[in-house]
């Protein structure tokens, strides 16, 4: 288990701290829209109908298709409604449309077999896949904690033996919110646990040599998100991973308030050369995502370089945590 008492100087969690450069991952294939390498940044949303509302589902998901959306998500938390995508996908496969689409679990290991076996790729919430919260604290010796993990494993290996067979992708997506009793018992709610909460995920995967995987630290607070993907990145360099990553700032809100603070959140990472698929989260119809989504890509799309900036050299501020600068 990883030591994270003091953060490694020896990697930084992006190319360069003074000129744009973007951070360079493994492909990743959803359907015929890869991700990650060489591809461009891609956008994508999630519908919020009924699942089982195959026509209501299937409209919207064509309205963020014709706005741009290159990924659909859906929510399918039960296995009846993991199977009912096989009728939505069926639907628009009838009406000429081919958009990856993408099932978002919780809670129901069973769901998300299913519907690996009929979607392109499948979300999955390592704070909720194997656990349910009961808001203990629970001090774990560290036999204990890895018959915690073992315990994980034995459930999550089925989900990675069916991805691997039908060729579908992965996204681990930790949530703030939704850290397990485990995680938040042994590191706190805290970017660290965050970042935990989907290596230990992460691991069993490159256990078992499957590796089409997108990762994803989100939460509502733009610092905590940001905080969480830049270790996530130092966390992944120094144990020999290379993911690409999803990007977005949870339940952002609506209107103007909602588009700044996905701006500032997503666009801090984007800047460092950070992300490789994004969502903006508005309380809104999916549809109204997607232009704010784009408008934010675009800006890394034939980026113009800038004068020379000398590289910073003792550079002491903690990037990890947030710690106001002493004046």
């Amino acid at each position: 288990m990883l030591n994270y008492d003091t953060v490694s100087s020896k990697y930084k969690y992006c190319n360069s701290l003074t000129s744009y450069k973007r951070r360079k991952s493994i492909e990743v294939n959803i359907g015929d829209i890869a991700l990650g390498g060489d591809n461009p940044i891609r956008v994508q949303s999630m519908t919020t109908t009924d699942t089982m509302d195959t026509k209501g589902t299937v409209d919207q998901s064509i309205r963020m298709i014709e706005a741009g959306c290159e990924y659909v998500r859906i929510t399918a938390p039960s296995k009846k409604q993991a199977e009912n995508l096989q009728n939505i996908k069926n639907e628009l496969l009838k009406r000429g449309y081919n958009t990856p689409l993408i099932a978002d679990i919780h809670f129901t290991p069973n769901a998300a077999e299913i519907a690996a076996r009929i979607v392109e790729k499948v979300r999955i919430n390592p704070g909720n896949f194997a656990d349910r919260k009961k808001f203990n604290y629970i001090e774990y010796t560290d036999d204990q904690y890895d018959a915690e993990i073992s315990r994980i494993r034995k459930r999550f290996l089925p989900l990675i033996k069916v991805c691997k067979e039908y060729g579908t992708a992965m996204r681990i997506g930790t949530n703030h919110g939704s850290l397990s009793d485990r995680i938040l018992s042994r590191y706190g709610d805290t970017p660290y646990g965050m970042v935990e909460s989907a290596l230990e995920f992460l691991r069993i995967c490159k256990d078992e040599n499957y590796n089409q995987i997108v990762l994803s630290m989100k939460s509502s607070n733009p610092i905590v998100m940001v905080q969480a993907y830049r270790l996530l990145i130092n966390r992944m360099e120094i144990e020999g991973m290379n993911y690409p990553l999803h990007l977005g700032v949870t339940e952002a809100g609506e209107g103007e308030d909602g588009r700044i603070k996905s701006s500032l959140g997503i666009g801090t990472l984007l800047e460092d050369g950070i992300g490789d698929t994004i969502r903006v989260s508005l309380t809104e119809e999916p549809e109204h995502e997607i232009p704010i989504a784009k408008f934010l890509v675009n800006r890394y799309a034939g980026r113009i370089e800038h004068d020379n900036i000398l590289d910073t050299n003792g550079f002491t501020i903690n990037s990890f945590e947030y710690i106001p600068r002493k004046s």
